[in-house]
């Protein structure tokens, strides 16, 4: 009998056992507080990562955000220069202030060292670089840039009264230049074996010119068209040789979502008749690309 009590005895606290470990395993897939989480699935990782990559590399989105459009330029009549008032005018200017409000926000205007226009652009202390830029090599492989919208060429400008000795390339070897540094007017100085000295910007060759500080300078096209000659701010000089031919773009950071979008606002602009309207302003029309 005591063999028989034992066995019944021990038998009823093995079932005990057995029922609350199922018990407890039944509280854990079913209770909130102390579950672990459904697994997130692949198709769910990619989905988050897709959001996150789309947000990082929405440069339109963070513009949008923060409602201004950073815009690096220099004091480069007639694309960006201020007016009496001290507010930045210019063909550039103005279209780049109807890009921004095409977007909803606002153009901030910042000048910079053309020189380490790349470098404030892939710091973000910038957005776009919007100023008569040549498209060159460097350019297109450091930045996203838009379509070309104007033509371009880089001369040599002198005194009016020594224009007639310096007509060819030739001519000018004995000649101490000034460009700016960085720019396009370097590239050719150097292509073409020329002295020089790099100053800031483009207004300041002028300068160095005017002062006889230096020769001759190399400068665009279209600043000699607005600087220099009767009725501008350098009546007495001239342009003679052109050393290049080039076209202008506008350039953000590579991989920006922004070059396609000004594309389509330069194309619509262009058709409308708004972007001649503009340059016919500042008399850049005739250097027009067609959009």
């Amino acid at each position: 009998m005591k063999k028989l009590l034992a066995m019944l005895l021990a038998m009823t606290m093995g079932m005990s056992l057995m029922a609350c470990g199922g018990g407890e395993t039944a509280d854990k897939s079913t209770s909130g507080g102390s579950t672990t989480a459904p697994a997130e699935t692949t198709d769910d990782k990619n989905d988050t990562a897709t959001e996150s990559t789309d947000s990082a590399e929405s440069d339109m989105a963070a513009i949008k955000a923060k409602g201004t459009l950073v815009v690096g330029i220099t004091d480069f009549e007639p694309m960006d220069y201020k007016d009496e008032d001290g507010n930045w005018i210019g063909f550039d200017a103005d279209m780049a202030s109807k890009f921004a409000e095409s977007l909803g926000v606002e153009a901030q205007f910042i000048e910079i060292d053309w020189d380490n226009k790349i470098m404030e652009l892939e710091s973000g202390s910038i957005d776009c670089v919007w100023n008569g830029m040549t498209l060159n090599d460097e350019v297109k492989n450091s930045m996203a840039t838009s379509n070309a919208y104007c033509n371009n060429a880089q001369v040599v400008v002198v005194n009016a009264d020594v224009a007639d000795q310096y007509t060819t390339v030739e001519s000018l070897a004995d000649l101490n230049f000034a460009v700016e540094s960085g720019s396009a007017g370097e590239d050719a100085a150097t292509e073409n074996n020329l002295t020089y000295t790099a100053v800031q910007t483009q207004a300041d060759a002028l300068l160095e010119v005017s002062s006889g500080s230096s020769d001759a300078c190399i400068i665009d096209l279209l600043m000699a068209g607005a600087m220099i000659g009767e009725g501008t701010s350098y009546p007495d000089m001239t342009y003679t040789v052109k050393l290049t031919t080039e076209e202008y773009g506008v350039g953000f950071r590579k991989g920006s979502d922004l070059a396609e979008e000004l594309n389509s606002f330069f194309k619509t602009t262009y058709d409308s008749g708004e972007m001649k309207t503009i340059a016919t302003t500042y008399g850049v029309q005739e250097s027009l690309v067609e959009q």
